[in-house]
């Protein structure tokens, strides 16, 4: 079967866990897979060309910038751009679909959308609300850019409809509790400085359109009904609403567990770091902010 006109994007640091199986799950599917790595330590590098990627290297800033760069500078000219994070893969139904139906869409669909799933503790989360969910993850090439932000980025399109293809793309890390808890305290203060935009503006933030249609209403709830909820209580609230409303415990201990952390912890975080940053804004003003943004966080506004 010959691989429709697709490029595959992968940003990686120190990815040697996760890339073999990622671009091993792109080969039905993907004419030519595109690594941007951000300088890793480990065989990252290496492995991605054993496989056949072609490497770029580009210091990081944040995923939307990065994804961008890579969007202008790694001259994709394949027809679609697919974009896949480096612990995911496509399973086989996915990627049949992509082999079989991409190239024959017609040329007003510019974006399809994929439903992707979070493997926690070894098991694929179901229920909640979290997982599964349906995102932009493929587009005609020169149509769809990140949207720039510093969490939560979705691909958004500048014309065109969209449609769903059957199958899944699981997002399951391998790297651990210990990696994922600290990844989750490095995301925090990035959520921070997103939710404290429509304040602060640190960023010029454009409407969600032109993605998914399930992003596009998740984005709309967490605008209109969580950042206004009560600091502190709104995590609590979110957790029952996700846990018992949404069905979350029918995942079993790694569908309590990932509620307890990925909606409890995380987002209590995020609160607290919330109530800390204002604090330090109303004290000493926003460049005081900025500047421990970059000094403890890299994050240059």
């Amino acid at each position: 079967m010959t691989s429709p006109s697709l490029t595959a994007v992968i940003l990686t640091k120190n990815e040697a866990i996760h890339l073999a199986r990622c671009i091993s799950s792109l080969e039905r599917c993907a004419e030519r897979v595109v690594v941007v790595d951000s300088f890793s330590t480990d065989n990252t590098v290496e492995i991605a060309r054993n496989a056949g990627a072609e490497v770029f290297e580009h210091p990081f800033r944040n995923y939307a910038d990065q994804f961008n760069w890579a969007l202008d500078n790694c001259k994709i000219s394949s027809t679609w751009t697919m974009r896949i994070d480096a612990d995911e893969y496509v399973d086989t139904e996915l990627a049949d679909n992509i082999a079989q139906r991409l190239d024959r869409l017609g040329e007003e669909i510019t974006g399809v959308a994929v439903t992707r799933y979070i493997s926690f503790l070894g098991r694929v989360i179901r229920h909640g609300g979290v997982s599964p969910q349906q995102l932009l993850k493929l587009w005609r090439t020169g149509i769809g850019r990140i949207e720039s932000r510093w969490m939560d980025e979705h691909t958004i399109l500048n014309s065109g409809d969209i449609v769903s293809f059957d199958g899944a793309l699981v997002d399951d890390n391998l790297k651990g509790l210990h990696f994922w808890i600290d990844k989750h305290n490095r995301y925090a203060m990035r959520e921070v400085v997103d939710l404290l935009n429509d304040q602060y503006q640190f960023f010029v933030e454009h409407a969600l359109t032109g993605t998914s249609k399930e992003a596009q209403s998740k984005r709309r709830q967490k605008k209109d009904i969580y950042n206004r909820a009560p600091l502190r209580y709104r995590a609590v609230l979110l957790f029952f609403y996700r846990y018992f409303l949404k069905l979350g415990f029918l995942d079993g201990p790694a569908g309590f567990s990932f509620n307890l952390l990925q909606t409890l912890w995380y987002r209590y975080i995020v609160d607290l770091l919330i109530i800390e940053a204002e604090a330090l804004i109303h004290a000493s003003g926003i460049d005081a902010f900025k500047r421990k943004l970059s000094s403890e966080y890299g994050i240059e506004l």
